[in-house]
């Protein structure tokens, strides 16, 4: 049943349906019925809203190690810069040791 139709049932078809329901589950089993029902959706929603949390936390995780490795590599590529410069120094050090 696609829910256009439920958009054409208008007040008396519902009053047909509740009671059909009724002679169906009796007055008895409605209330328990209902408050299962309760209960699914409420089993439902906290089981989506944990896949989504879950979901989040993963997405951050990867961003974190994103960012780390991001500035290990930019660390790395600063020293290795800083290192031919310090070995141009202690060159030009001998150098000037043994001009001397």
């Amino acid at each position: 049943m696609n829910t256009y139709m439920l958009a054409f049932i208008q007040g008396w078809e519902w009053v047909i349906i509740l009671l059909a329901v009724l002679l169906l589950f009796g007055a008895k089993k409605l209330p328990e019925l209902a408050k299962g029902l309760g209960k699914g959706i409420r089993e439902f929603k906290k089981a989506s809203s944990e896949i989504s949390y879950e979901m989040d936390r993963e997405s951050e995780r990867q961003d974190y190690e994103r960012e780390q490795a991001r500035h290990e590599k930019e660390e790395k590529a600063d020293s290795s810069e800083a290192k031919p410069a310090k070995a141009e120094v202690e060159e030009t050090k001998d150098s000037s040791e043994s001009k001397a």
